[in-house]
């Protein structure tokens, strides 16, 4: 069988093979770009698992389309706009997902009972990630940043489309002319929403002096000390640890503690226990160190419980989050059970 094109008769194997290799060249030039999405989306969503569906999606919905691109943008600007797209859409009929700090106060009495689960909120999530993408426009700390789960947590408070501007502007310096034309808006529509992102983002991100890190030998000592300090029950090594205004959040569960003190006497009412815990330091997550924490059963063995995730300050331990989800721990490269 043959069909004929501009008058020449061409073949199915022909056509057959033509289609193979225009996939082939689309999958050659477009993996280059797949972690570079993720990070647009999980940033856009705060849901590694949406995140990762919604890459999937652009790169089917960039493939099946891929023969009429005209290359009038880059291949990387038409995926953007594909992904962003395909995001602000999705974020149509979404909730933000919060983590525990973002629904209300903090807890005044670290010895009350803490808060039922709550289940029916669709948490923010952490994603395994250990930097930012080489082919990202820009390897700075401001990149790198905008992984942690504070500024996701922060952008998630933000209307999706400013969400959108503030992450193409500021996080990966496209020029206002290049977010207009992917978002279908004009250049003082772009401009207006990014005020208006930066001006609320102020008000409930940390700034750079609240997340400058201390150097990598300072940080393997605190994490090396932390994880000592939590095995052992050692509140007083643990306090001292901890930041002046450190918090702390375990979603699903609302409550949640702000101030090393309010932090301490909680560890002490209601979670601390020589030989309670293992911390295992094997991971990180959002670009921070994260511990795989195991809790011991009446059997005397260590089951998966949470992932913990730090964000490290030159005041000392500026957050905790514990994600009380057993499932997230092999995502993250973590054991079964922690090694004798």
């Amino acid at each position: 069988m043959s069909v004929e094109t501009n008058g020449a008769p061409v073949s199915a194997e022909t056509s057959s093979t033509a289609t193979d290799g225009a996939s082939a060249e689309f999958g050659r030039l477009a993996e280059p770009f797949r972690r570079e999405l993720l990070a647009l989306c999980y940033r856009m969503l705060g849901s590694a698992d949406e995140a990762e569906d919604l890459v999937q999606e652009t790169y089917l919905q960039a493939w099946r389309g891929y023969s009429s691109f005209e290359g009038r943008a880059s291949l990387r600007t038409w995926l953007y706009r594909i992904a962003t797209r395909a995001c602000l859409k999705a974020l149509e009929r979404r909730a933000r997902r919060p983590l525990p700090s973002g629904l209300g106060a903090a807890e005044d009495d670290p010895e009350a009972q803490v808060g039922q689960w709550r289940t029916d909120i669709a948490w923010l999530q952490p994603i395994p990630w250990h930097g930012p993408a080489p082919a990202d426009p820009a390897i700075t700390v401001a990149s790198r940043e905008s992984m942690r789960l504070a500024f996701v947590a922060a952008l998630q408070h933000l209307p999706p489309r400013q969400r959108a501007v503030l992450i193409l502007r500021d996080v990966l310096a496209w020029r206002t002319s290049e977010v207009a034309e992917l978002i279908d808006a004009s250049e003082a529509a772009v401009n207006s929403a990014l005020q208006r992102a930066r001006a609320q983002l102020r008000q409930i991100a940390p700034t750079e002096d609240d997340v400058s890190e201390p150097t990598e030998a300072a940080a393997r000592e605190l994490l090396d000390q932390y994880a000592t300090a939590f095995e052992t029950a050692d509140i007083t090594t643990l306090t001292r640890l901890l930041a002046q205004d450190a918090v702390f959040e375990m979603p699903p569960v609302p409550t949640w503690y702000a101030g090393r003190d309010r932090i301490a006497r909680f560890m002490v009412a209601q979670v601390l226990r020589p030989d309670r815990f293992r911390l295992l330091a094997a991971t990180e997550a959002n670009g921070e160190p994260a511990f795989g924490l195991y809790l011991r059963n009446e059997a005397g063995e260590y089951l998966p419980h949470a992932l913990q995730v730090l964000t490290l300050g030159d005041r000392g331990i500026a957050r905790i989050v514990n994600f009380h989800d057993p499932d997230l721990l092999p995502r993250f490269g973590l054991p079964e059970r922690p090694p004798h």
